[in-house]
């Protein structure tokens, strides 16, 4: 505790010096000669947890999210509703496609229409043509569609947001 304190004041001591060290504001204009250009470093961006994007697999066209991972459409679900008939087991399988705003999330190359209903957690869950998104939990890796076709009611989906029945 003693050596938090006394690292305390001694940071506050130096911010205190090196404000002293700050030339004073001046009207003059700077000299561009003497700026020194930087490039900013690269970094990846995602808009959302629920940022959409599509992939090729061996169904053709689907669609995936930001990591690759496929989501899939449940037939159980009515079309344009506003909630999820995933509940309990089947949503320990089924994990909702959420994001943090209740707008719709960032997607590149999605043709159908992107929205969101209250999940059954609460949280914002993901829509593509009014159809509630979900995960697999026996998808492993970006590209699995391990969940195609279960129980003839889960899908895979295109990027028009139509379902793929193989």
């Amino acid at each position: 505790m003693r050596f938090r304190i006394i690292t305390g004041v001694a940071v506050a001591a130096l911010a205190v010096a090196l404000a002293g060290c700050t030339s004073p504001a001046t009207d003059e204009p700077v000299d561009d000669d003497t700026s020194i250009e930087t490039e900013a470093p690269e970094t990846e961006s995602v808009e959302s947890d629920a940022l959409l994007t599509t992939t090729d697999s061996d169904l053709g066209e689907i669609v995936v999210d930001a990591d690759g991972m496929t989501v899939y459409m449940f037939d159980n679900d009515t079309q344009g509703g506003d909630s999820s008939t995933c509940e309990g087991e089947c949503a320990t399988n089924w994990p909702a496609v959420t994001t943090d705003s209740d707008e719709p999330p960032v997607a590149e190359g999605i043709e159908g229409e992107l929205g969101t209903i209250e999940g059954i957690d609460g949280e914002p869950q993901v829509t593509l043509n009014g159809w509630p998104l979900y995960y697999f939990a026996g998808d492993e890796a970006p590209g699995d569609v391990n969940g195609q076709g279960v129980n003839d009611v889960w899908w895979v989906l295109t990027p028009a947001g139509e379902k793929i029945q193989d």
